[in-house]
């Protein structure tokens, strides 16, 4: 009776566990982004938009509460298809992540700290029309404070960032974070053969009442970037390499990765 009781503990104990992770969005099972009311969550960048929905109309958010969450715990990390970076939350435990989703199978994972509690969303994005990228990058740092920036160059020297998120010949920044921590994310379906550049640009930091440039202001005196390079994601054929790159100060701008394609 005694192992049937601690067998039964050793169940629940994981499942209440993960109940102090709450996501709101999106929603597992199958979906449409054509029937669904999206755009009222293509607010998800803050304190305001960086681009216009154009350039981020496939953004979707990934939104919820982490009930265990507070001011001085550690960052519970997000993993979206296979790409993690750490998931900052207000002092609520609410949080609101960008990201781009492509067509078929999604996967969203929320893990704490130690690794010992978690919760998965698994969807399946019926819409065919959303592009599948052949290439994409995602940046993430560990610095809720700092705003750090992607900049993309393609081989006909065409130049996406923040301002321009956009390539006229296709491709550009679907995801541009501005609320710290990323992520950033470039994809193009079908990239020009050559050498793609990949920079890395510590812009500034920000508070409440918005930006500023005190070198102080940011929590990580060394902040640690992570771009994932992601070809064909989701498919039998995927391929991915991850970088990790120091920024010290604000103004810094690396050569992340050059790439021949």
């Amino acid at each position: 009776m005694l192992r049937i009781a601690l067998l039964w503990l050793a169940l629940a104990v994981p499942w209440a566990q993960a109940a102090s992770i709450q996501v709101d969005a999106p929603i597992g099972g199958w979906r449409s982004s054509k029937l669904a009311d999206d755009e009222t969550r293509y607010t998800a960048a803050y304190p305001k938009p960086p681009v216009n929905r154009g350039a981020q109309r496939y953004r979707t958010l990934i939104e919820g509460r982490i009930t265990a969450a507070g001011k001085n715990r550690k960052p519970h990390t997000l993993i979206v298809n296979g790409s993690p970076m750490p998931l900052y939350t207000g002092e609520d435990g609410r949080f609101a992540r960008p990201w781009a989703f492509g067509p078929g199978s999604n996967n969203v994972e929320i893990r704490s700290p130690d690794g010992q509690e978690r919760r998965q969303v698994q969807f399946f994005e019926t819409d065919r029309t959303k592009p599948r990228a052949k290439l994409r990058v995602i940046l993430s740092w560990n610095d809720p404070k700092a705003e750090v920036d992607l900049h993309v160059i393609s081989p006909n020297g065409e130049h996406a960032f923040w301002a321009k998120p956009l390539l006229p010949s296709g491709g550009g920044l679907d995801v541009d974070s501005v609320d710290g921590a990323g992520p950033e994310i470039f994809s193009t379906v079908a990239p020009q053969p050559g050498t793609w550049l990949f920079y890395v640009n510590y812009w500034g930091n920000f508070n409440a009442s918005g930006y500023n440039f005190d070198p102080g202001a940011n929590e990580q005196q060394l902040i640690t970037c992570q771009l994932t390079f992601v070809s064909f994601e989701t498919t039998p054929n995927e391929k991915r390499e991850t970088f990790m790159l120091p920024l010290r100060k604000i103004g810094d701008l690396m050569l992340a990765r050059d790439i021949r394609m």
